[in-house]
């Protein structure tokens, strides 16, 4: 093995490759990054605040609406910690209404191929720097707690909470991997509340399942915060819903909603779950999204319980742009899945809190 760079620049020490690996580079461990880019006392408390609000709203003690809200994916940054700023605002303003947590998604799961996220490849050129993008995307996340607003990501890797969960307030599991009992395990030991989306299909029963797999006891092989090896024991996590993000057909009107509670209730769960207002709920339109959300926002309005809250995508700037070697990106706009602007972010929002005011009322 030979050192060709430190860490901290993206690269490891590489090792001699085998078969048809073609090359082999050590990661940083957990606790070289985490001792780096050290989380304050402040955003520790935070953090820890923030779960706590969301296991309340998940348990129907709080009745806020959770919002998770922000990109498709983070590729840039500056855009992202932009957005937030400006999510923050937001926060203030419907505090008593909405609990808004800014989706920071730095993996992105792909059907085939694509570019895989800010941990993959942060230079988004295909050359696979995760020491780099694991440095960048906990940067980020350090950054946006400081700023008091929530992280909710996505953990797609088995090993990536050892690098960010500590400053995670709220995650998911995606349609593509609710039914992998890898992830299943993986939450079974996190200490965040986390949404089991319905499978690509639409189907429920799957994230039924994956909630009462995560909430039991589970011996499975991760790391240490030092990186080697280890045998985990998990307790278990009581702090697990649904989110309904369509399938084949959308389901986010009362009756899929009512029908995805008489699931959970089947299995001893309790009748509450969240909407994913993007996906195959919008199907790839991100402007649906102002329909569906304004579907949920009238069903909360009238008095239902069943909502806990909502999914939406958004950017600076609306829609989607194709990454191409060589071109420049446009400041804010989405790389992965088209995005909702600022503009009807904020009217999707501000419909979501009337409609709180008004069942309260």
């Amino acid at each position: 093995m030979n050192t060709v760079g430190s860490w901290k620049d993206g690269v490891g020490v590489k090792a001699e490759a085998s078969g048809r690996t073609r090359e082999v580079e050590a990661l940083v461990s957990p606790d070289e990054l985490l001792a780096s880019l050290p989380r304050s006392p402040e955003t520790a408390a935070f953090v820890e605040t923030s779960r706590d609000t969301i296991r309340e709203i998940i348990h129907g003690r709080d009745r806020r609406l959770l919002v998770v809200v922000g990109p498709c994916s983070i590729h840039d940054v500056d855009a992202a910690l932009e957005y937030g700023r400006w999510l923050a605002d937001l926060r203030a303003r419907w505090q008593h209404e909405l609990m808004l947590v800014m989706r920071v998604y730095v993996e992105k799961p792909r059907t085939r191929v694509g570019w895989k996220g800010l941990i993959n490849d942060p230079d988004l050129t295909g050359t696979g720097r995760i020491n780099l993008g694991l440095r960048a995307a906990r940067q980020l996340f350090v950054e946006l707690n400081r700023l008091r607003l929530p992280v909710a990501t996505e953990f797609l890797d088995m090993i990536s909470p050892q690098y960010l969960g500590d400053l995670v307030a709220w995650t998911a599991v995606g349609a593509r991997t609710t039914e992998s009992q890898l992830h299943r395990q993986m939450v079974s030991g996190l200490p965040i509340p986390t949404g089991f989306k319905n499978t690509t299909d639409g189907n429920v029963e799957a994230a039924v399942n994956a909630i009462l797999s995560a909430a039991t006891e589970h011996h499975f092989v991760s790391l240490t915060g030092a990186g080697t090896a280890a045998l985990v024991t998990t307790a278990g996590n009581p702090d697990c819903h649904v989110v309904l993000r369509g399938g084949r057909v959308p389901n986010y009107d009362a009756a899929a909603v009512d029908a995805a509670c008489h699931t959970l209730v089947r299995h001893g769960l309790g009748p509450r779950i969240m909407v994913d207002c993007s996906h195959g709920n919008a199907a790839g339109d991100a402007q649906r999204q102002l329909v569906v959300a304004a579907d949920v926002a009238r069903q909360v309005a009238s008095g239902s319980s069943r909502v806990l809250g909502v999914m939406l995508e958004s950017n600076l700037v609306a829609g989607a742009q194709r990454l191409v070697p060589g071109e420049a990106l446009r400041f804010g706009q989405s790389i992965t899945d088209p995005c909702l602007g600022l503009n009807d972010t904020a009217l999707a929002l501000e419909g979501l809190a009337r409609a709180v005011r008004q069942a309260r009322g």
